[in-house]
Parts: C-alpha cells; structure tokens; sequence
C-alpha cells in the first residue's frame, strides 16, 4: 500500500479503507501492526457494517479506526423498532464518545436521518440522496445543488 501511493503520487490523507468485522478478527495482532503502519503515513480506516460481525468492544478499543458505518439493517426500521432504534443510538453514543465518525447506511427516508441527526449521527449515504451513479453522474451531482437539495434539510 506505501508503495503503492509513493508510486502514484496519491495522498494517504484522501485513503479511508473499509473493514468488515470479520476481517479485523482472523488475526488480531497482525491486523493491528499493519493498521499502525498504515495510520502512521496518514491512511484511515473505517469498520464497515459496524454490528453485524464479531462485534467486539475490546477490539474496538485497540484498532486505530477513524470510523464506524451502522449497518443499513439497524437503519431500515429504526423509526418502528425501538430495538433497533436504541441499537443505533449506542452506536452513535459509542462513536461520539470514542471519538470516531459515525455514518449511517441504508438511509432512504427523511424521517431515518432526522433520528439520525437529532442523535448527532451527521453523516449519512442511501438512496434519500442517490442511488449509486456512475463517477461522472456522480460529479454532476456534487456539482449540481439543486439535484442535493437532502444534503442541506
């Protein structure tokens, strides 16, 4: 990976990669030396489908993470399912406390990232905003506010 971005010239500050959960566990303490290396020149890291695995509090605490994605399973019904709603909001607590970014998958209703939000969950991705699109639709979004308009409610 260090090679990798010598030879491209791309910057490791731009690199967020994603883990699963299961990924992180095979090797606890191979993956946390690897992860350090990486942080070290600026690369960061994200537990994908944060939940859903092995989840893990003391693995959490030893990972050099920057983030967590709830899974879009606990978001799906968060505004019907107390459980899960209280799943998400621990998740969001946890993060904030930890100090780490906290992102919501699976958002496709506004009343989904208002709970969100009213939790300080503020960053979010679905099909509220897009559906995935190709890079240069993509581009064209970003470019066209109006097309946005969610972003700002």
């Amino acid at each position: 990976m260090a090679r990798v971005l010598k030879e491209t010239g791309a910057d490791p500050n731009h690199l967020k990669l994603e883990l699963t959960e299961s990924v992180t566990v095979k090797d606890l303490e191979t993956t946390i030396r690897t992860m350090n290396a990486l942080r070290d020149i600026g690369v960061r890291f994200s537990i994908d489908d944060f939940g859903t695995g092995h989840s893990s509090l003391s693995y959490l605490k030893r990972l050099p993470l920057s983030q967590l994605k709830i899974d879009q399973s606990f978001i799906r019904d968060l505004t019907v399912d107390s459980d899960d709603a209280i799943i998400v909001k621990t998740i969001i607590a946890m993060s904030n406390t930890l100090k780490l970014e906290v992102i919501a998958e699976g958002v496709e209703t506004i009343e989904q990232k208002e709970f969100l939000k009213e939790n300080h969950c503020n960053v979010y991705q679905g099909y509220l905003f897009s559906p995935p699109v190709p890079l240069e639709k993509f581009e064209n979004l970003v470019r066209t506010t109006q097309e946005i308009h969610f972003l700002d409610a």
